[in-house]
């Protein structure tokens, strides 16, 4: 079944100061948790609400069956790709639970088993990297650390892997080269869970999200070379003419698409790998939170209301996530005043 619900994006104006540069900082899509699939446990509903600072998904499961179910649960973790130019946004510090992933089941702690992998060129290299004591994570100065610290043989032998690119540099202490890891991490958590014959089950999941963005708002200038940024916007995001007109009446210079007060902050939730469950949801709530009143925040979505000063909700029953679209949420942060006192 595919989701044919119109598309309604949300704007409210801010007004102010000024966006400098236009750096941009990638975000890893994650979502919900993946079930194998099973023709008797039902979604009841899902509750799921979704900031800058956290996201979190409340499920209550029902097993329809006359037996009970003992199912494999997954949470992927998105692929991470390490770069020459690495600019992709890491939630937390910890290599093994980059985004801070926790689940209770009827409120008791999951202890979920973590797996990870090492890919260079679609070979499997985590033995090869366990065996030199590099950390699989392709980002951090601990790999690079590590990476360094191996005989010359060894980089030559990375390179020849696809596993490291070579950067050269001057520090002030003469010509040095890093060995920067290229290879890409795949992640997921799982447990089993047990789902009681004609019983409903409550699992939490929560965890902090990905939060990409740029120093600039990007989608007022003309088409370029780059593309239609604003056609691309309004399709991902629903920046309809009632958000884009908001957004430019807070330009310092009307000629100066990028002068918006704001800088662009991009949350990807993928809902797609998780409907694994038998039939639709029965009742679905979403909750975006833009967090600051003075942000401004656009989404798809049918039937979204304001209901707070940084919250919009909207209630689904019978419900399929939509075919072929994740939930994309851009939020245009407000610029603090150029004479605001920090302390």
């Amino acid at each position: 079944m595919r989701w044919s619900a119109a598309l309604f994006a949300l704007a409210f104006a801010a007004f102010g100061g000024r966006a400098s540069g236009n750096d941009t900082m990638a975000q890893l899509g994650a979502g919900g948790l993946v079930f194998i699939t099973t023709q008797d446990i039902q979604m009841a509903s899902e509750d799921l609400s979704v900031s800058p600072d956290q996201v979190k998904v409340v499920y209550q499961f029902k097993n329809n069956g006359k037996a009970d179910q003992h199912v494999l649960v997954a949470f992927p973790m998105p692929d991470v790709t390490g770069d020459g130019d690495f600019m992709v946004s890491i939630p937390t510090a910890d290599p093994a639970n980059i985004f801070g992933f926790k689940t209770t089941f009827n409120g008791k702690p999951v202890a979920a088993e973590l797996h990870q992998y090492a890919f260079a060129v679609g070979i499997d290299q985590t033995s090869y990297l366990q065996g030199l004591n590099v950390p699989l994570t392709p980002f951090g100065e601990a790999t690079q650390k590590a990476i360094n610290a191996l005989p010359e043989a060894e980089h030559k032998k990375m390179i020849q892997l696809g596993m490291v690119i070579p950067m050269e540099y001057d520090a002030g202490q003469g010509p040095q080269t890093d060995y920067t890891p290229i290879w890409t991490l795949k992640s997921a958590y799982s447990w089993i869970a047990d789902f009681p014959a004609g019983q409903t089950v409550d699992v939490v999941h929560t965890y902090v999200p990905s939060v990409g963005g740029t120093t600039a708002v990007t989608f007022l200038g003309p088409s370029n070379g780059d593309g239609d940024r604003a056609g691309d916007y309004a399709k991902k995001y629903c920046t309809d003419d009632n958000f884009i007109n908001a957004v430019k009446k807070t330009q310092a210079d009307p000629q100066d698409p990028y002068s918006a007060p704001f800088t662009e902050s991009w949350i990807s939730y993928v809902w797609s790998t998780g409907a694994n469950w038998s039939g639709p949801i029965g009742k679905f709530h979403l909750t975006v939170d833009k967090g600051a009143p003075d942000n401004l925040v656009s989404f798809c979505g049918k039937g979204v209301k304001k209901t707070g000063p940084t919250t919009f909700e909207m209630n689904a029953t019978d419900f399929y996530p939509p075919f072929g679209q994740e939930l994309e949420i851009l939020i245009l942060r407000r610029n603090p005043p150029a004479n605001a006192h920090v302390g």
